[in-house]
């Protein structure tokens, strides 16, 4: 009667729930092997040294996992679709980035060509006899489409540097484009398993449980990094070189437009700021942004070019202030063209305005050309040690007198021993 009974009861235990070599239902599960044992299994010797728990416990503690590891994933499935919009977004700005540093390359190469079309023309009327003498005229002809030949060559070679650039960009971003793609449809696919394991009955449960674990521990363990892209302004561009220095003037600064912080020089070339706060008279409105002063210099037409050694300054600003007798102290950043410096520990970082724009720098800038082309309202900002273009404005429209603008940012405690000067030109020089 008994083995009947036994008979019974194993034929009427489903087949999944029971064990196929013993037909004793599956209460135990083997942590080692993960597998579900019935009790004879458990008392074999294959797993006599293993960890065995009950299907219940073992299926509860997966079912809390699951639950960290959804808390987790699903911020990163989040973030994995925020980056690839923002990659997807890089795309058309790297594009639009590539063409703006076209531009702003053609517009200082066009610049480049009219100062040596008009420094040869000038250095032919000063040949002796050049009015009665057509072969000359011929020669300097020569010269300057062969200045011009060189010219065209290096902007041709900029701007294939440009484009190769810009397609390294390009295939960076598809390539993130594409991982990230793979990676979101791997988090969807995880968390919504990992979603179903927690809704299902402790033997479901436990089928392929740990396998689904790793899946999702993996996925933890994937960063999301977005494509490391290079940026155009690393496609360094030539300055014009000793040209500039037939434009050179001796700035000097404005005391009557010097913030309270700042200590002018005797001889009106160098700025450095003071912690204590000078009273000046006649002046009840100072800038309350920044410890700037303006040049004395007001130009209304013509080219002019400065220099400005700023290696002992960690802050600073330089650039040029359309000035107005309504408003002889700016206030605020209207008016102004700037490059503004700054050192954050140890890295150095450049900015342009408006609009406020991010230059890649390798290393820290010690010496500053500014270049003022008021007919064709040019603003250009050199590396001057190196020779190098760091960045242009094109096409600006010039209302009013502009003058130059020198600004040290005022620490928000503590010292600061930063300072500007004023390079003079060599013919001033002593």
């Amino acid at each position: 009667m008994s083995r009947r009974r036994d008979l019974q009861r194993r034929r009427s235990i489903p087949g999944d729930a029971a064990c196929r070599d013993h037909r004793e239902p599956l209460l135990l599960f083997c942590e080692d092997e993960q597998v579900t044992l019935c009790r004879q299994c458990f008392l074999s010797q294959e797993h006599r040294n293993h960890v065995v728990r009950g299907v219940h416990e073992a299926a509860e503690n997966f079912r809390k996992l699951f639950r960290e590891l959804l808390r987790a994933l699903k911020p990163k499935l989040e973030a994995a679709k925020s980056l690839l919009a923002e990659e997807q977004e890089n795309m058309g700005m790297v594009q639009a980035e590539e063409q703006n540093f076209k531009e702003m390359v053609k517009s200082e190469y066009e610049m480049m060509i009219r100062l040596v079309t008009e420094e040869n023309e000038m250095n032919f009327q000063n040949l002796p006899g050049y009015t009665f003498n057509p072969h000359l005229r011929e020669d300097n002809q020569g010269l300057l489409i062969k200045l011009i030949a060189e010219i065209e060559k290096k902007y041709q070679e900029t701007l294939q540097r440009l484009s190769r650039l810009g397609r390294e960009n390009m295939s960076k971003l598809q390539q993130s484009e594409v991982r990230l793609y793979e990676q979101i449809v791997s988090l969807h696919g995880v968390t919504a398993e990992l979603e179903k394991k927690c809704a299902e009955p402790s033997f479901l449960l436990l089928k392929d449980a740990r396998a689904l674990e790793l899946s999702g521990v993996s996925l933890l363990s994937q960063g999301l990094e977005p494509a490391r892209i290079t940026d155009p302004s690393l496609c360094q561009t030539p300055g014009p070189s000793k040209m500039l220095e037939l434009f050179q003037r001796p700035i000097t600064l404005d005391p009557k437009t010097a913030n309270s912080c700042l200590v002018l020089s005797e001889d009106l070339r160098s700025v450095k700021l003071e912690n204590v706060q000078q009273e000046i008279p006649g002046i009840p409105d100072i800038f309350d942004f920044s410890a700037s002063v303006l040049g004395v210099e007001s130009f209304t037409s013509g080219r002019h070019y400065w220099e400005v050694d700023v290696e002992k300054a960690a802050n600073w600003q330089l650039g040029i202030f359309e000035d107005s007798t309504a408003r002889l102290i700016p206030k605020s950043s209207e008016g102004k063209i700037l490059l503004t410096g700054s050192l954050m520990g140890t890295k150095y970082t450049l900015w342009v305005f408006p609009p406020l724009k991010g230059i890649y720098l390798e290393e820290q800038i010690h010496k500053v050309g500014v270049f003022l082309d008021y007919k064709y309202g040019q603003i250009s900002f050199y590396d001057v040690t190196k020779r190098l273009l760091i960045y242009n404005f094109s096409g600006l429209v010039f209302k009013g007198a502009v003058r130059p603008i020198f600004s040290l940012c005022s620490p928000n405690e503590g010292t600061s021993a930063d300072s500007l000067s004023i390079c003079l030109p060599d013919v001033f020089a002593v």
